[in-house]
């Protein structure tokens, strides 16, 4: 086995370690010069590339565009809204100079007292100001709207304890803005990227994810609804993957955006935000990798195919190059992206382990035999099973297994989240398995109150109110109030 997989730690050892090494050692991603920031590495950026890629069509489809604001936000911007600044205040990078100079002593550079701001910059850690504050020139009636806008960005929320994906000082997103002439489109459209998130997640990155509206306390900052899709992972946590927030007339109150209406009336323009980052990898990489490396759904998989020659001479070499070929060319035209390794600085046993640490779905090898019997050695990188199949077809027969392989890893993924899903009845019981990870569906009687005493004493929070399930009235766990429906708590990342 090679190096790289005997220096992974095991789940069962420290699954927070296994998760940093496998990302370092997958080529996914690694710690940066600047505290708390990351560098994407290739692999890692191919796997986000057809993230975008397949969101950024789901969105146009939905009839959004794309458009991109600036990356610095005036300081007197986040003031307007007072829950927004609230919720971002401690979090926010802040500029105050726009330039250096040598230092006297020779020593290298300093800021330039001389160049200080006369008001201080924020870097974005969220773009609802920028945007609305833009949106108030363009929108004048009813006819401006709706809004439909969405951009690909960077985005900065200081943190101090940092994990790859999962929390870094930067990361890459996307976020829609939208703006509209109604209460009741706003919501919809608010719920319709919610489902949007959703079939992503469990279509895609084959997670299988509860659909549902976060408690007031847990809502995005200056929003009156957050919703939100909740994954789990294999140490028992959940992992918010994915938010969309019905603003309401906030954003449009602060940055006075207002609209006349068919019947000429002025009023306030409705609006939503929402939004998917980087931590979808993290989602990726915890939901379904094991102790040999990740596990990739074919769908993301930068290379869904690899193909490894095993031969004993050049001429052997020769001949399986020829053979592969035409295999590769019959891959590529039923849309299977395919990676032919015939590289002579590693023998095959090393691209075995390699390939497999970095989750390629399938991977071929062939050798001298096959050349005689016109196989190919097929290995599943989900089950980590091998058989050898004819080359007769072998495009179909693989076009068809990576269907099968995408759908036995969102199997695997739902069938762990339901066994690990429990409810219960009381706040003893609470406690009791909620040692154990997983999710837990608990009556709670709406309060704030209960709410925190629950979290401080657990350490779990409410994930979200469910959209569907079961709406049966009960009474709270915790204090035996009225509760309208069972909500999902659940200790997360």
């Amino acid at each position: 086995m090679a190096k790289e997989l005997k220096e992974l730690t095991p789940r069962s050892v420290s699954y927070s370690q296994w998760y940093q090494d496998l990302v370092i050692k997958a080529d996914l991603a690694e710690n940066s010069a600047v505290r708390g920031c990351m560098v994407i590495k290739p692999y890692g950026y191919a796997i986000w590339e057809k993230m975008q890629r397949y969101l950024d069509d789901m969105f146009k489809e939905t009839g959004h565009v794309n458009a991109y604001f600036p990356l610095f936000i005036p300081k007197s911007f986040l003031s307007k809204e007072a829950d927004h600044v609230e919720g971002f205040a401690k979090e926010c990078a802040v500029v105050t100079h726009y330039r250096l100079k040598n230092s006297p002593d020779g020593s290298g550079v300093v800021v330039d007292p001389e160049a200080k701001l006369e008001e201080e910059l924020i870097v974005r850690p969220t773009s609802e100001t920028i945007i609305w504050n833009t949106y108030k020139n363009w929108i004048q009636s009813y006819r401006d709207l709706p809004i439909l806008c969405n951009q690909w960005a960077n985005v900065v929320r200081w943190e101090m304890r940092t994990r790859l994906f999962l929390r870094t000082a930067e990361f890459l997103w996307q976020e829609g803005h939208t703006a509209h002439a109604t209460q009741e489109e706003a919501v919809a459209e608010a719920r319709q990227m919610l489902e949007v998130y959703a079939k992503f997640a469990e279509e895609f990155m084959a997670v299988p994810v509860h659909k549902g509206v976060k408690s007031e306390s847990e809502r995005f900052a200056g929003a009156v609804d957050t919703y939100t899709i909740e994954a789990m992972m294999q140490d028992g946590k959940a992992l918010q993957s994915g938010t969309s927030h019905f603003l309401g007339q906030n954003f449009a109150k602060a940055f006075d955006v207002t609209f006349a209406s068919k019947e000429g009336k002025l009023d306030y323009v409705w609006a939503t935000s929402w939004g998917v980052s980087t931590r979808l990898m993290g989602a990726l990489i915890m939901t379904h990798s094991d102790d040999n490396g990740l596990v990739l759904p074919p769908k993301l998989a930068p290379f869904q195919v690899v193909i490894v020659p095993i031969y004993r001479s050049q001429e052997q070499l020769a001949q399986i190059d020829e053979k592969v070929v035409g295999i590769v060319a019959k891959l590529k035209a039923l849309g299977v992206s395919v990676k032919y390794d015939n590289s002579d600085n590693k023998k095959p046993g090393w691209k075995f382990a390699e390939y497999e640490l970095k989750g390629v779905p399938v991977r071929l090898a062939m050798g001298g035999r096959d050349l005689e019997n016109n196989t190919v050695e097929v290995a599943r990188r989900d089950t980590l099973t091998k058989e050898t199949v004819t080359c007769d077809n072998i495009e179909n027969y693989i076009k068809d297994l990576l269907v099968e392989i995408q759908k036995n890893i969102y199997q695997k993924a739902y069938d762990f989240r339901e066994k690990t899903t429990q409810k219960v009845e009381t706040y003893a019981e609470f406690k009791e398995k909620i040692e154990e990870g997983g999710f837990i569906l608990a009556h709670w009687d709406g309060t704030a109150e209960t709410e925190a005493l629950i979290k401080e004493e657990t350490k779990a929070t409410i994930r979200c109110i469910p959209l569907e399930g079961d709406k049966t009235p009960g009474v709270c766990m915790v204090t035996g109030k009225p509760s309208v429906q069972r909500v999902l708590f659940a200790r997360a990342y």
